[in-house]
């Protein structure tokens, strides 16, 4: 898993796409055939890339609030 104490204070969320990468972002992202997409608000940022996962759709985890540390 993503450890959340490396990645930059503005990060609210992770996701997997199906492709094994992830992302992190700033506003909570939308879901398309194969991944996520940051919806034209707020930042993100390609992390690493591991092995695929069929259940890519299931990684959608919120890892701070806005506005907490």
């Amino acid at each position: 898993m993503i450890e959340t104490g490396k990645l930059p204070e503005w990060v609210a969320w992770l996701a997997q796409d199906r492709d094994g990468t992830w992302w992190a972002y700033e506003a909570e992202p939308h879901r398309h055939h194969c991944g996520w997409y940051e919806n034209e608000i707020g930042r993100s940022l390609r992390i690493t890339r591991t092995d695929p996962n069929p259940d890519w759709e299931a990684t959608l985890r919120q890892v701070r609030k806005l506005g907490s540390v």
